[in-house]
């Protein structure tokens, strides 16, 4: 079996999340979802679990951080080409998420973009040009990522 990841995401507004992640392609998966919790389905391995305030309080005692203000992570996943990158941020500014948080990044062989959920979880959508990746480190030297 392969090892799966599970995102574990507080939100004021269950309904409205549920209904956010959908928009961005993910499916709700109903045997892991009630009303404090839903499992949404972004890939085979990788799945979201959107939790109340009060059901992530019961996983520990540490202050539910404001995303709006504040930046713990970003969640980088990959898309099959540059287009697909922009389609993703497009759906979640069209469902109500903020579109571009962070400087778009374009270094040629490597692009991304990001968008923001509406509880302010920052997603960054990302394409490697998959020749530059079989290239090799060289691919990347670090002159190479400079803006």
């Amino acid at each position: 079996m392969s090892q799966l990841i599970f995102i574990n995401l507080p939100v004021t507004d269950l309904p409205k999340s549920i209904a956010f992640y959908e928009a961005v392609g993910a499916t709700r998966n109903p045997m892991f979802s009630d009303d404090t919790a839903a499992c949404m389905v972004v890939s085979d391995v990788i799945h979201v679990m959107l939790l109340t305030h009060d059901k992530w309080r019961t996983f520990t005692d540490r202050q539910i951080p404001d995303a709006h203000v504040s930046a713990q992570m970003s969640l980088c996943f990959s898309c099959d080409s540059r287009a697909a990158v922009d389609e993703v941020v497009q759906k979640a500014g069209a469902a109500g998420g903020m579109m571009d948080p962070n400087p778009i990044q374009d270094h040629g062989f490597m692009y991304g973009r990001g968008y923001a959920d509406p509880d302010g979880h920052i997603w960054e959508p990302m394409w490697m040009d998959p020749a530059a990746v079989s290239a090799g480190p060289e691919a990347f030297a670090a002159d190479a990522l400079v803006s």
